[in-house]
């Protein structure tokens, strides 16, 4: 899993964080689901997938309900932060939404509202985008890093942990 990796790369660069509780979510077995903890914070990643018609690059994450119909995440089932891993060649990057940010864009299932099951994330390098796609990018941007050339250990650990 080149998510997995990635994510391995950063936390190893910090010596006191160990990743644990490592789980496959194999209903979102595609896009490299998993969760898991680095002591006490909890995770959920997904790999995006970069799609050849549109700018920006998709994410899926949702779960079954008790009639084994997907339904997006709720709130209270969501882990702190959900890691989205942009991995296109030479390009990578990670996005890094707390969950109180994804309740807020209507991402996450709440009694307010239906929430999503899919988005589209923007890293810095998408360009020329139409203005719903550079609406979504500037909001995006302050949880994202670029790791395209190296890893900023402070932005990674400010993102992650805080």
């Amino acid at each position: 899993m080149e998510s997995l990796e990635l994510i391995r790369k950063i936390v190893s660069n910090s010596e006191k964080h160990r990743m644990i509780n490592l789980q496959e979510e194999n209903q979102n077995k595609e896009y490299e689901g998993l969760t898991f903890n680095i002591e006490q914070h909890t995770f959920r990643s997904r790999l995006a997938k970069k799609t050849p018609k549109k700018k920006g690059y998709f994410v899926v994450f949702w779960e079954k309900d008790k009639d084994n119909k997907n339904q997006p995440y709720t709130f209270d089932n969501m882990p702190e932060k959900l890691i989205v891993s942009i991995i296109d060649n030479h390009l990578i990057g990670q996005f890094v939404f707390p969950k109180l940010l994804l309740l807020e864009k209507g991402i996450l299932k709440s009694e307010n509202d239906k929430g999503k099951m899919a988005m589209r994330v923007y890293p810095s390098w998408e360009r020329e985008l139409n203005p719903s796609a550079r609406k979504t990018q500037k909001w995006q941007e302050a949880y994202f890093i670029n790791l395209s050339n190296e890893i900023d250990n402070q932005q990674a650990a400010a993102l992650y942990f805080t």
